[in-house]
């Protein structure tokens, strides 16, 4: 595998997209995310598998039912 990873930031660690060869290897679905972060001086992964179409959806229309209390949110700030 002569693929470099590209893990970007996120809250809680990193985040990177697995090669299909990556994920072969590992027996997980193509898509998934390797998130790597560190716990009291050691390194801990997991595998998050790719977001379905439905959790799209349902995402979408919680987005949507709620986008009232969302703006007062972000309107009142952190």
């Amino acid at each position: 595998m002569s693929e470099l990873l590209t893990f970007t930031r996120q809250e809680q660690g990193w985040a990177a997209l697995m090669p299909p060869e990556m994920a072969q290897v590992a027996g997980v679905v193509e898509g998934s995310i390797l998130v790597v972060h560190f716990n009291e001086g050691t390194v801990e992964t997991e595998i998050l598998p790719p977001v379905t179409n439905a959790m799209k959806q349902h995402a979408q229309r919680t987005l949507q039912k709620f986008q009232g209390a969302f703006d007062e949110m972000k309107r009142r700030g952190d």
